[in-house]
């Protein structure tokens, strides 16, 4: 799977994903953040899921209509908890992220918010 991690994401997640055969940038790597709107459309045109801890991203695909291949939004998790529940979350809901489903993710669970109601 092809990832996108924004820039307030930890930067060792990229190890644990790409240990796992998945194919990942982190904005981090690129000097200064361009900002929300111009993150979520570089993913989105490299059809790249996007993993932030931000909310701002769930606001620009819902109500403001941008276009994604996918979000996770983690919550509430240390540093080195990201990469492990990222690399869960991105295999068990492989199929939802792929057809551009939202995913909030916390310790305790994955709320999935499907594709057709995103009206991607």
């Amino acid at each position: 799977m092809k990832v996108l991690l924004d820039t307030c994401v930890w930067g060792g997640v990229r190890a644990a994903l790409t240990q796992l055969g998945h194919e990942v940038e982190w904005v981090g790597d690129r000097g200064r953040d361009p900002g929300d709107e111009v993150i979520i459309a570089y993913a989105h045109e490299r059809s790249m899921v996007l993993v932030t801890l931000d909310k701002d991203f769930g606001e620009l695909a819902i109500v403001r209509g941008m276009p994604h291949k996918g979000i996770v939004r983690l919550i509430g998790l240390r540093a080195k908890e990201q990469g492990p529940v990222c690399a869960a979350v991105l295999e068990k809901y492989e199929d939802e992220l792929a057809s551009g489903a939202i995913l909030t993710v916390d310790a305790t669970r994955v709320r999935v918010r499907p594709a057709d109601v995103n009206d991607d």
